[in-house]
C-alpha cells in the first residue's frame, strides 16, 4: 500500500488519468456529434453511399452556391425541419455550414432523431472551395 501513498506515484496515477482522458476525447467527441469528414470523404460518402447532403446555411449564402445535391436547411431550423426534407435514415447523412462548427452542434440532434449515420465536413464550404470542389448555384 505504500506505492498509492507516495507523492512521486500519485503524480505517476494523475499524469495517466489526465493523458488517458486526453486520448478519449476525440472519440466521445465523434460518438456525440458525428463523423468528421474531409472533403475526399464526403465526395466517396456521396457517390457510392449514397449520402444525403444538408446544408445549413442561410439562405443567400445556399443560393450562392452549395454542394451538388444538397438540400437547404438553416441551422436554426434543426431538428423541426428535418421532416419536410423527407430524407431516408437508412442512408448517411452529410451535414454541411460554412466552417464545420454549426455542423458539428446540429449533429447530436439529428442522430437522436434515427440516422443511421451521420457525418460533418470538416471545415464546411470553405473546405470544399479550398479543395477546387464544384459549387453549383
Amino acid at each position: 500500500m505504500n506505492f498509492l501513498t507516495q507523492i512521486d506515484n500519485l503524480a505517476l496515477i494523475a499524469l495517466l488519468i489526465v493523458s488517458g482522458a486526453a486520448l478519449f476525447m476525440p472519440t466521445l467527441s465523434t460518438l456525440m456529434s458525428g463523423k468528421g469528414l474531409s472533403t475526399t470523404e464526403a465526395t466517396i460518402w456521396m457517390n457510392r453511399r449514397k449520402a444525403a447532403v444538408v446544408d445549413l446555411r442561410p439562405e443567400a449564402a445556399f443560393k450562392a452556391g452549395h454542394l451538388p445535391g444538397a438540400k437547404h436547411l438553416p441551422a436554426d431550423q434543426v431538428p423541426a425541419g428535418f421532416e419536410k426534407l423527407k430524407l431516408d435514415r437508412k442512408n448517411p447523412l452529410i451535414l454541411v455550414c460554412e466552417t464545420g462548427m454549426s455542423s458539428r452542434k446540429a449533429a447530436s440532434k439529428i442522430k437522436n432523431m434515427g440516422f443511421a449515420e451521420v457525418g460533418v465536413l470538416d471545415g464546411g464550404v470553405m473546405a470544399w472551395q479550398d479543395a477546387a470542389l464544384p459549387l453549383v448555384k
